[in-house]
């Protein structure tokens, strides 16, 4: 870049000073009333070439390695303001798929809790159902040991009322020597069972 304003700067530079030249020699030096002077013009004009020239030759690299870490630092920094904005863009992409998902996650989640629930209801129903059937059978079962004890302890009521009144009809009935007979035969009987 410089080398290229060096190039269309010399011969435009060497043109002018030509001119200047010629046009001092053309004058012929003289300075009299009130004319240009080219003279000292051109004098000025090769003074600012020569200061250009030298300018360019000691700045050329300096510029030049300014400019390219200068391009090269823009550059960077331009990447850099693309990479950030193409991982906000990801993020931002990111974030809103997440949450469109989001609803769909919640109604997933509402699907199990309620799948669930219904889960521990069924199991509750059928836990209480099974307790309520073992509390039945257990009430049946107790129902019936408390009916056979009663029957038994009826029977056992009946059978000592009945003995009692077969005892006193048998004292009404029998005089005493049936009784002694009574008494006599059934000894007879457990001694022949007993021999």
């Amino acid at each position: 870049m410089v080398r290229a304003a060096l190039r269309a700067f010399l011969p435009a530079a060497g043109g002018l000073l030509a001119a200047a030249a010629a046009f001092a020699s053309g004058e012929g030096g003289a300075h009299g009333g009130g004319g240009i002077p080219w003279g000292e013009i051109a004098k000025q004009a090769i003074n600012f070439a020569i200061l250009v020239g030298v300018l360019v030759y000691f700045l050329r690299k300096p510029l030049s390695s300014f400019l390219k870490e200068r391009a090269e630092l823009m550059r960077k920094s331009i990447d850099d303001a693309a990479n950030a904005r193409a991982e906000a863009a990801r993020k931002l992409e990111a974030v809103d798929a997440r949450m469109a998902k989001l609803s769909d996650e919640i109604a997933a989640l509402n699907a199990r809790m309620d799948a669930e629930s219904a889960a521990e209801a069924k199991a509750l129903r059928e836990t209480v159902s099974s307790e309520i059937e073992r509390i039945r059978k257990q009430a049946e079962f107790t129902g019936e040991q408390e009916v056979k004890k009663a029957r038994a302890e009826l029977q056992k009521e009946a059978s000592a009322l009945s003995a009692r009144a077969a005892e006193e009809l048998v004292r009404k009935s029998l005089s005493p020597e049936d009784q002694a007979r009574l008494v006599k035969e059934n000894i007879e009987k457990i001694e022949g069972i007993v021999r």
